[in-house]
């Protein structure tokens, strides 16, 4: 869904700006402006004395004005924090026993159970990612199935073999997942 809204939002002001920007550029150059347009010409400026004074004596103006760009600023630092979260998980906590504990780099246990995955019967590919806080990691998997396998049968597979051996593996309690199951496509058979 972020990625969607990303997508959009990223779109949306590109195009405004792009309108924007090239059509005073058109008008700076001599192009002539359409009936509706906010400049008259090269020379015209943005706001004029009357347009930014307008407004100033009424007591509702600042307030509006200071709230509008308080939600414009509280909005773009949302999506700032949202592009630059990271959505994998770069090391996970093993419990050795000692109290002392022990780094596993993420991306390697993420490795480790795609292998396993992929090498499960009828698995064409496995993918891995892994989310959560370094203590209690999440995975999400995405596997892609033969068209002869049954997804029930592949499922179980996957939590009782290769999830499984990550989980203690890992010394972790729990390795909750969210799989997704895709099947290969795949030419019709011919009956005869």
């Amino acid at each position: 869904m972020l990625r969607i809204v990303n997508r959009v939002l990223i779109g949306l002001a590109g195009g405004v700006l792009l309108l924007l920007g090239g059509s005073v550029l058109a008008v700076g150059l001599g192009a002539p402006p359409p009936s509706w347009w906010i400049h008259r010409g090269p020379h015209d400026v943005l706001l004029s004395d009357t347009e930014r004074t307008r407004w100033r004596e009424q007591g509702w103006w600042w307030p509006a004005v200071l709230a509008g760009l308080a939600v414009l600023v509280l909005l773009a630092l949302w999506w700032l924090a949202a592009v630059l979260r990271r959505h994998r998980l770069t090391e996970v906590l093993v419990d050795t026993g000692d109290g002392e504990g022990a780094l596993l780099r993420g991306r390697a246990l993420e490795d480790v159970i795609a292998g396993e995955a992929g090498r499960l019967d009828g698995v064409e590919r496995a993918q891995v990612l892994l989310t959560g806080r370094r203590s209690a990691p999440e995975a999400r998997v995405r596997l892609l199935l033969e068209p002869h396998v049954d997804p029930g049968d592949a499922l179980h597979r996957l939590t009782t073999e290769a999830l499984a051996h990550a989980r203690d593996s890992a010394g972790l309690a729990a390795l909750p997942a969210e799989v997704r199951l895709r099947a290969v496509r795949h030419r019709p058979e011919r009956v005869s």
